[in-house]
């Protein structure tokens, strides 16, 4: 396994992409979240939408306006925790900006194989997977650019996109989510 690098180490990764971005989310819950100013604001029961001062919403759009794709599935549980229903609530943003995220309950990611680990695939090239802790903070990531785990990054990405729906497609399920 390569080293263990910095998140901040890679973020290049989501301007230099040529065609596309996707992610696969399997935490309950994630550290950061707890900490981001959205997370009093979903407490309290704000929505949220695109927000042009959001950097993350920013490069999304400029990316996207660029004919390139961002793409995520986000595992959740039934019924969803916390953590997930945050994320149902404050991807709203992501979608606007041009981010096609869709979800997959547990019970069908577990069905069909899926790991239990969370890794963005750029271009079919590159794996960044994480490496988190048992309290959802991220410790770093390992690139992996070698054919036997891009391979499976890439049926990974391939089976959860098959099996996942769109995020409004996916409220209308857990309507309590959002």
């Amino acid at each position: 396994m390569p080293d263990l690098v910095p998140f901040e180490d890679i973020t290049h990764f989501f301007e230099d992409f040529v065609h596309t971005a996707w992610r696969l989310e399997t935490q309950r819950g994630y550290a950061s979240d707890l900490a981001s100013p959205n997370w009093p604001r979903f407490q309290r029961g704000e929505t949220f939408g695109y927000n042009p001062e959001n950097s993350w919403h920013l490069n999304v759009r400029e990316q996207t306006m660029q004919g390139k794709r961002f793409e995520r599935v986000r595992l959740v549980d039934q019924p969803p925790t916390e953590g997930q229903r945050f994320l149902l609530a404050s991807g709203l943003g992501n979608v606007e900006a041009g981010e096609d995220i869709r979800n997959l309950f547990r019970s069908d990611a577990e069905r069909i194989g899926l790991p239990d680990y969370d890794f963005w695939l750029f271009d079919s090239r590159s794996v960044v997977k994480f490496v988190i802790d048992g309290e959802g903070t991220t410790l770093g990531v390992h690139v992996l650019e070698d054919a036997e785990s891009v391979v499976r990054a890439c049926q990974v990405r391939d089976a959860a996109w098959h099996y996942a729906m769109p995020t409004r497609e996916f409220e209308a399920q857990v309507p309590s989510s959002a």
